[in-house]
């Protein structure tokens, strides 16, 4: 009942968390091996973009992108969640997400502009950069709504890689123009831009979590039919993926401004209600009152 006193108990406990002569669990190298797969198909995604095979230059960055969303999910189903983990995350994203769609956009079509091309895909592997960046620095910060999870602030890395191709989607279904490649670069900036802004977009990364009963089925269905489409016709799918994703924007945005003043107008109402018995003592309280009283 009483244990005996002993200052260094605390850090014997700690040593004894960790693992017994240096041996890891396997279950902690699973996401990491996840994350090393994906950064190793980026890599690819590169060596095909440099090729001119377009294909599996896309096929690549996409199946990084879906290791990218799966390895943090394990990580948490495994309880082996680490800070080597969250930092080799981080490297990774940015070769996948910055470098890697950087380059393939580069040889597809802004190479023709020599120069300014290569200072439009330098800018949105920079912007990658900051945007991870600032995305860890978030991390820290607990003093947030929770209604904010369901945002992320700006295109999350992933999103914007998948929606930079998106001219090259549209050249495999025949919207190709002799004139996209001074739109293909305005483009990029512009994707480059929405990475580093604090345009809210919806978030899921709650995906994964608890859901009701009657919503399995139906999204067993969806996530079927998206890998049918996705395998049968990538370009139409990823095509059509990008442009709704653009299109959401606005909306999500437009979404967050409603709850942000919603929030507002609760956290007013709280502070009246709070503030009118604190102005009724101060009133109780004032020398006027005492005066008055006294004569």
């Amino acid at each position: 009942m009483f244990p005996p006193f002993d200052p260094e108990r605390d850090e014997r406990k700690k040593r004894k968390l960790s693992f017994a002569r240096g041996q890891v669990p396997i279950r902690v190298l699973i996401p990491n091996i996840f994350t090393l797969v994906g950064l190793c198909a980026g890599l690819t995604a590169i060596r095909m973009g440099i090729e001119h095979r377009w294909d599996l230059a896309v096929a690549a960055l996409v199946f990084a992108a879906f290791l990218d969303g799966l390895d943090g999910h394990i990580a948490r189903w495994l309880k082996a969640s680490s800070r080597f983990g969250a930092e080799l995350d981080s490297l990774a994203d940015f070769v996948n997400f910055g470098v890697a769609p950087a380059i393939i956009m580069f040889s597809w079509a802004l190479e023709d502009l020599r120069s300014f091309g290569w200072i439009a895909v330098l800018v949105f592997a920079v912007c990658s950069a900051l945007r991870l960046a600032r995305f860890n620095v978030a991390l820290d910060d607990d003093d947030v709504p929770a209604w904010k999870s369901n945002f992320f602030v700006g295109v999350p890395a992933p999103a914007a890689a998948i929606i930079l191709l998106l001219p090259i989607y549209a050249a495999d279904l025949g919207l190709n123009w002799p004139s996209l490649t001074p739109l293909v670069l305005l483009y990029t900036i512009a994707i480059a831009l929405l990475m580093v802004s604090k345009v809210p977009t919806f978030s899921i990364k709650l995906i994964g979590q608890k859901i009701a009963r009657e919503h399995v089925p139906p999204i067993f269905v969806l996530a079927a039919l998206f890998i049918a489409l996705i395998i049968t016709f990538p370009s139409l799918t990823l095509f059509m993926g990008s442009v709704t994703y653009l299109a959401l924007i606005p909306l999500s945005a437009y979404r967050y401004f409603q709850l942000e003043r919603a929030d507002e107008r609760r956290a007013k109402s709280q502070n009246g209600k709070s503030a009118t018995p604190l102005a009724i003592a101060e009133k109780t309280a004032s020398p006027e009152t005492d005066t008055e009283l006294s004569a």
